[in-house]
Parts: C-alpha cells; structure tokens; sequence
C-alpha cells in the first residue's frame, strides 16, 4: 500500500505519533511518503500527486485535517484522521481510535465512509473549508483566547477562555436559509455538520453529518452564563433523555446559509480562530470527503 503523510509539525505536543504510526503499519512492499509543514507551506503542493497514492493520512489538529479533507473534495481518495492535535473533535465524532497501532489496523481494515464537507465564501470572496463547525461570535471568541494555552493546558485552554468570555458581544444576525430570511439576536452562530464538541457533548440532538443539510444553531443567550441550562441538556443527550435545550439555543436547518452580524464579530472554522468577520455565506458539499472508519462508525452512520 502507498501512503502520502501530510503531517503538521506545530500540531498538539509534537509527540512524534505519526512515526509510531508509520513503524506499526509499515509491512515489505509498503511505501510511505512524508512531508511536513508548520502550517506556512501551502498543501496543495503536497497534494498535486495524491491520486498516486492509495490512501492520504492527514495527521495534526482539526483544522489541517480539515484543510486536506476540502483540497481532496469530490475526488474520492481516502483520508485517515491522524488525530495529533489538542482536542481531536474529528476522532470523535468518527468514533476513531487515537492511538498508533489501532489506528494502524484500522487502515488495513479498509472501511471507508463519504461524509458532507462545509465550504465558507467570505466577503473577500475567499473560500475555506471546515469539517466540523464554522461560527461567528462566542465560540470564535473562546478559540482566540484559548490558542496561547493550549500546548500547556490541552483542551482546559477552551474552558478556561470560556470563563473569560463570560459577558461576549451580543449582535443582531440576518440569517438566510436557503432563501428565507430569519432575523434574531444573540451572542453566536454555529454550522454544525458534525455535532460533538469537548468533553462528548452534543451541541444538537442528532448528529447527521451524511444528510446533506447543516444544523444552524444561535446562542441568543446575553450572557455565557445562560448557556448553562443548555449544557446540562448536551450532557444528557448522552442518556438518551434528549431534553428541550430551552430559550438558549434556536436551531434550523438549511443547505445554504447565509450570515451577517451587528457589529461584525470574529470567525472560526473547526476549532481555529480566524482573522476574519462576518458577514459569511456557507454550503453543503454532499458526501464529498471519504474518510477511512471504524466498525463503529459505520454502524453509527449507516
């Protein structure tokens, strides 16, 4: 089998998972190619030969897997999720191992699944991917304050941050859903096309992420502390008791969104805050990554 690693060198605590990754696949006839970043090379000069190889292995935090998951859009090449960032929300959701040799095996399995991608046009009609979420608002917020902590404190940067942001901008959205407009207030906007953050909560009760359609959820919340009740919901979900998320959240569904904010509020995709604001637009790409999975996964998302 042919391998293209793309490995993230700023990724995580740098603890060297993709070598151990590499020396438990590894078997004679094998071929693994390397190449590293530190997040300044551009990947699509990584990528140009990838439809040589069988399989690319993505490995660093979220947001790179997310990056190669969009350049590799609709070309049906198999992606393995190295998970070797902070918080590993993509692992998750896939209900992926984490660890080297599982993960290894996995590979020799051979299941593979495709899934919707996310892509974002900016007002600098630029466009970008994301795998997970994009938001504007309170959770962009928390990603900003929580990236300088987080190679010493793992995930607690994020709660840490989000205490910090206990009082965070609150704004009017113009939402568009394909092509109904819907106006409201709150601090932050979620397009959520996988639905487990930190900690295994679900920010919404399904989490259905090969129905072509995204979950927009605002937080109208004014203040941080009045997304606690909705929290303990999240935590519950897991119970199976699917309790109401109250007054915190409104939730929709659309292919299409489009959104601005006043005042324009700073942006995040998977997991990395961005220098960008609102207003954004976003779209469904229907099953356009194809990630190899787990047993698991295949039988939570068949």
């Amino acid at each position: 089998m042919r391998l293209l690693i793309i490995t993230n060198l700023a990724s995580g605590l740098g603890e060297g998972a993709v070598y151990d990754f590499v020396r438990s696949f590894a078997e004679d006839g094998d071929e693994a190619v390397i190449r590293y970043s530190d997040g300044d090379t551009d990947l699509r000069t990584f990528l140009a030969d990838a439809d040589r190889f069988d399989v690319v292995v993505a490995s660093g935090g979220d947001g790179t897997i997310s990056m190669v998951t969009y350049l590799l859009a609709d070309t049906g090449i198999p992606i393995l999720p190295l998970p070797t960032g902070t918080a590993n929300l993509l692992a998750l959701n896939l209900m992926s191992p984490t660890e080297p040799h599982a993960l290894a095996q996995m590979l020799r399995d051979g299941r593979v699944m495709d899934f919707d991608l996310g892509e974002v046009a900016l007002s600098s009609n630029d466009r970008l991917g994301f795998l997970m979420m994009a938001g504007a608002g309170y959770d962009a917020s928390i990603m900003k304050d929580a990236e300088a902590g987080k190679r010493f404190w793992g995930q607690m940067a994020y709660f840490t941050s989000a205490v910090a942001n206990a009082t965070p901008q609150v704004a009017r959205f113009k939402l568009i859903l394909d092509g109904e407009d819907v106006a409201c207030e709150g601090v932050g906007v979620l397009i959520v096309n996988f639905a487990k953050i930190q900690f295994d909560v679900p920010v919404i009760h399904e989490n259905k992420p090969r129905d072509g359609l995204f979950d927009v959820v605002v937080l109208r919340t004014k203040d941080a502390y009045g997304l606690i009740p909705a929290l303990f919901a999240a935590i519950l979900d897991r119970s199976g008791d699917f309790p109401t998320r109250a007054d915190a959240f409104s939730v929709f569904q659309a292919k299409e969104v489009s959104v601005d904010a006043d005042p324009p509020l700073l942006m995040q995709f998977d997991g990395e805050a961005s220098g960008h604001l609102t207003p954004f637009s976003a779209r469904v790409l229907p099953k356009a990554a194809r990630f190899v999975v787990s047993e698991e996964c295949v039988r939570a998302y068949s």
